[in-house]
């Protein structure tokens, strides 16, 4: 313990000599820094998918300096002007989760994930939040913020009781999209959104997280379409100039020799 808090003070300590001397640090602010640990906090999730345990290493000191930064900007307001230091944001989370697991601070009892789940929820709106929904970011990406948003309503039990039930939701979504395309109408777009909240929740219930599967659909695909490029050129061809039965075949031989799971079907 003794050792991590030294590597935590020397940050602190490089931070204040950073804020005080160098120019850059100098002129930033928390909106001047925000777009940068939205950057690092992508940067640590690709780690995470790659399975990189050293670069995510290295991108959890990235995201600890944006943390620290950001205290450090606050620090420089007056307390009356709402200024804080890292000192009361740890001491604030620190209080949450301890008022937050009653099971391990107090005397509830909670003996499987959704109680504990559930039980974090009903704090919440106790705390004074007027809505489960609160806690999920405006400027989530749509997909995340869907899957959050179910998962959230779950806590307070707003949830289908199997897996089937939410299956035939999915069917009945994708045909009432499929009927709005047919008749060419304007809320074809609306009942697509409907399919994909739908499909999430179903991945919900099958305990696949969506973002990270289409990501990996994603990092597939462009692998394979990457090399089916390279050998399209050792060819001597375009792709440009082949038909899409050609393609296809060049598209096999990638998915052949990436791997069955390196993904269009």
């Amino acid at each position: 313990m003794e050792e991590k808090l030294k590597a935590f003070e020397r940050l602190l300590v490089i931070m204040d000599e950073l804020r005080e001397k160098c120019p850059w640090d100098k002129k930033q602010t928390m909106e001047s820094l925000r777009h940068l640990t939205i950057e690092e906090t992508y940067e640590l999730a690709d780690a995470i998918l790659d399975g990189d345990l050293q670069e995510m290493r290295k991108e959890t000191g990235d995201l600890m300096l944006h943390m620290v930064f950001y205290a450090r900007i606050a620090s420089e307001q007056p307390i009356e002007n709402g200024g804080w230091d890292i000192a009361d944001s740890l001491h604030g989370i620190c209080d949450k989760l301890v008022s937050r697991h009653p099971h391990i601070y107090g005397d509830v009892v909670a003996e499987d994930e959704e109680t504990v789940k559930a039980n974090w929820e009903q704090l919440k709106l106790k705390e004074g939040n007027s809505s489960v929904l609160e806690g999920v970011p405006t400027s989530l990406p749509s997909l995340v913020k869907a899957y959050r948003i179910q998962d959230k309503v779950r806590g307070v039990g707003f949830d289908w009781d199997h897996e089937d039930q939410v299956w035939a939701k999915v069917e009945e979504e994708l045909k009432e999209f499929q009927d709005e395309v047919a008749a060419g109408s304007d809320r074809a777009a609306d009942e697509f959104g409907d399919v994909l909240f739908a499909l999430i929740n179903y991945a919900r219930f099958k305990g696949i997280n969506p973002d990270e599967a289409l990501e990996r659909t994603n990092r597939r695909f462009k692998a394979r379409f990457q090399h089916m490029e390279k050998e399209v050129t050792k060819a001597g061809k375009s792709m440009s100039d082949m038909e899409l039965k050609e393609m296809d075949t060049y598209w096999d031989a990638a998915k052949k020799a990436l791997g069955h799971h390196s993904s269009q079907g």
